[in-house]
C-alpha cells in the first residue's frame, strides 16, 4: 500500500467503550441522532488500545488510515522518521507520545487517578504516565444539575482516610475529599499524574494526555449502577498498591485552581486566529491549539507531526473538502498544509502535538 507521507493523511474516527454513559453530544457533532450509551469517547490520533475488562478480545480506540486496515501505529512502525520527524524520533523513539479524545459524560465518572511517569515506571514498567488536560467545548444539564468537575484533595486528606473511604465505599465522603468546580465552555484544566479527579455529568470536552490508559478507580459501582471489575479498579496492582498512585498533598480551593486551571493564549493573524490551549509553559508533554480560519491560511510542519480534527465549518484542506468531524494526521515530512474557509463560515479545528521537549 502506497501512502503519500508529504500530505495530510485522513484517519477514521474511533469510539471506545467505557464504564460510564455518554456520547450523545459526540453523535450530534457527527450529525447523528445517537443516544447516550457506553461509547462516550472518540479517540483521535491514537496508537493506544482501550483497556476494558471482559472486552480484551475487542480492539477499540485505535486510529486507522481512512479507507484501509492500516493503523496509525503501523504507519509509525514502517516510516518512523518520515512520520514523526528526526528530533522526536531521537528523543522519544517510534512512539507518538500523545493521545487525544473527545469525551461526553451523561453521568459522573467514577473518581480516579492516573500515575505520574515515575509511578508508571515503577508500577507498570511504562515510560509514560497519564498526565492529561481538559478543555471544555460544550455542556448540558443532567437531571437539573450544572456540569462540574472534581479535582485535587482538600486540605487534610490522608492516605488512611482515603483508603477508609474506599474500603467502606463511602461515596459521599469520597466526593467530599475532593474539590467540586462548576465549569463553563472554554475552561481548561491540567490534571497531573497523582491528582485524584472525576468528570461530572454534562461535560463535553477535549482531553489530551500521555499515551496510556492506566486508570485507577476508587468506586466499585458507577453512578448508574454498573459494577466495576476489580482489574478496572486496581489495573493489576491489587487493592493495596493502587493507593501508591495518589499524591496526598491536599490544598485549598484557591491553591488548587491556581495549580490546575490553565489560561489559553490567543493570537490573531491575517485570515485566522489561534488559541493556544496547552503550551510549553503549562507542560512539555503535549500541546493543543484551537484554530479558526476565516479566509485562508497555510501552516508549516517544522519537522514535527500533529493531528487535526474539524470541530465546525466547511472548507478545503489542500484542495480536499473538509467538514465537522474530519480527522487528519500531518506527518513530519509534510512541509505545509493549507486550510481555506467556504460558505462565509470559519473552519474551526483543533491541532494537537506530541511532546514539545
Amino acid at each position: 500500500m502506497s501512502i503519500d507521507l508529504t500530505k495530510p493523511i485522513r484517519l477514521e474516527t474511533s469510539r471506545a467503550w467505557r464504564t460510564y454513559l455518554g456520547g450523545k453530544m459526540i453523535s450530534a457533532l457527527h450529525g447523528e441522532a445517537g443516544e447516550d450509551d457506553h461509547f462516550p469517547e472518540e479517540w483521535l490520533m491514537s496508537t493506544v488500545a482501550a483497556r476494558n475488562s471482559g472486552r480484551e478480545h475487542i480492539v477499540e480506540g485505535i486510529s486507522r488510515v481512512f479507507g484501509t486496515d492500516m493503523t496509525l501505529g503501523e504507519l509509525v512502525d514502517r516510516y518512523p522518521e518520515d512520520v514523526l520527524g528526526t528530533s522526536h524520533l531521537q528523543k522519544h523513539g517510534a512512539c507518538l507520545g500523545v493521545l487525544v479524545k473527545l469525551l461526553d459524560s451523561a453521568e459522573r465518572l467514577t473518581l480516579q487517578v492516573h500515575p505520574t511517569r515515575e509511578a508508571a515506571k515503577k508500577l507498570f514498567n511504562s515510560e509514560f504516565g497519564k498526565t492529561e488536560c481538559w478543555h471544555i467545548i460544550g455542556k448540558r444539564e443532567i437531571n437539573g444539575e450544572a456540569p462540574c468537575i472534581y479535582m485535587g484533595f482538600r486540605e487534610g486528606v490522608t492516605y488512611g482516610e482515603w483508603k477508609r473511604c474506599f474500603d467502606e465505599q463511602d461515596i459521599p465522603a469520597m466526593l467530599n475529599c475532593l474539590h467540586r468546580v462548576q465549569v463553563s465552555v472554554g475552561d481548561t484544566f491540567i490534571i497531573r499524574g497523582g491528582v485524584p479527579h472525576g468528570i461530572g455529568a454534562g461535560c463535553f470536552l477535549i482531553e489530551i494526555q500521555e499515551p496510556t490508559d492506566y486508570t485507577v478507580r476508587t468506586e466499585r459501582v458507577t453512578p448508574s449502577g454498573l459494577a466495576v471489575a476489580d482489574f478496572m479498579c486496581h489495573q493489576g496492582l491489587g487493592f493495596d498498591r493502587m493507593f501508591e498512585c495518589f499524591i496526598y498533598d491536599g490544598a485549598s480551593l484557591e491553591d488548587t485552581l491556581s495549580r490546575y486551571r490553565v489560561t489559553p493564549i490567543s493570537e490573531r493573524f491575517d485570515g485566522y486566529t489561534v488559541e493556544h490551549i496547552i503550551y510549553p509553559e503549562v507542560t512539555d508533554m503535549f500541546a493543543l491549539d484551537k484554530i479558526s480560519v476565516t479566509e485562508k491560511a497555510t501552516f508549516g510542519g517544522n519537522d514535527s507531526f500533529c493531528g487535526i480534527y474539524v470541530i465546525s465549518g466547511n472548507g478545503m484542506l489542500n484542495g480536499e473538502h473538509v467538514c465537522a468531524c474530519d480527522h487528519y494526521f500531518i506527518p513530519a515530512s509534510c512541509k505545509s498544509f493549507t486550510v481555506e474557509a467556504s460558505d462565509g463560515q470559519p473552519v474551526v479545528f483543533i491541532r494537537c502535538f506530541g511532546p514539545t521537549n
